[in-house]
């Protein structure tokens, strides 16, 4: 029978995990990352990895608003940075197993919004798969990257899950959006340095 844990790695600073995600990149840690990291964690930025029979497959993170990796705003909402699932690891709920970790531990939040990718070649972030997870777009933005695939369009959603009736839909700040991320360098809407850019993609 297989076993399964999730573990907090969040004050673990020896994990290499808390400075990278599950994607097959060299393991470094590199000066945008350890910068968020210490402005974040105090903050409340959490991070978790499951691990099924030792090995990690699958992660979450997690922050409040102002402190997470997305210009995402609300009223006692909780904002999910990211939460993947190795493929080899998909069919035993485990990604619904991690945001209920989530949830669990913020217990006093109203609600957990996140972004969702429509459109996009990357198969990560994708909006049904937010969907699957409970998540509704409630807001969208169009918009084409100016150095990648020039010719594709792709949207962009604000995700929602209420966790209370009374609980108000995020709102987020598009401008800032279009300046990519730099939390994750395997995140699709990441902003390279070496690009030199202050927005990576534009509104269409």
């Amino acid at each position: 029978m297989l076993k399964n844990r999730i573990t907090d790695i969040t004050a673990k600073a020896s994990s290499k995990y808390l400075y990278k995600c599950l994607a097959p990149i060299p393991f470094k840690k590199y000066r945008r990352r350890l910068e968020y990291l210490k402005a974040a964690i105090p903050r409340g930025l959490r991070k978790k990895i499951l691990l099924l029979d030792g090995d990690v497959v699958g992660q979450i993170e997690y922050a409040p608003p102002g402190v997470s990796g997305y210009p995402i705003i609300g009223e006692q909402i909780v904002v999910m940075n990211c939460i993947w699932v190795l493929r080899k690891a998909k069919g035993h709920g485990f990604g619904r197993l991690l945001l209920e970790s989530m949830i669990k531990d913020e217990k006093k939040a109203l609600g957990f919004a996140t972004i969702g990718l429509e459109g996009h070649w990357s198969p990560w972030f994708r909006r049904d798969h937010m969907e699957q997870l409970g998540f509704k777009s409630v807001d969208s933005i169009e918009v084409r990257h100016k150095v990648k695939h020039r010719e594709r369009c792709f949207k962009i959603h604000l995700m929602w899950l209420p966790a209370s009736k009374t609980a108000n839909p995020p709102k987020w700040d598009r401008q800032k959006l279009l300046r990519g991320v730099s939390f994750c360098l395997a995140h699709p809407l990441y902003n390279p340095e070496s690009l030199r850019m202050v927005e990576i993609m534009e509104e269409i």
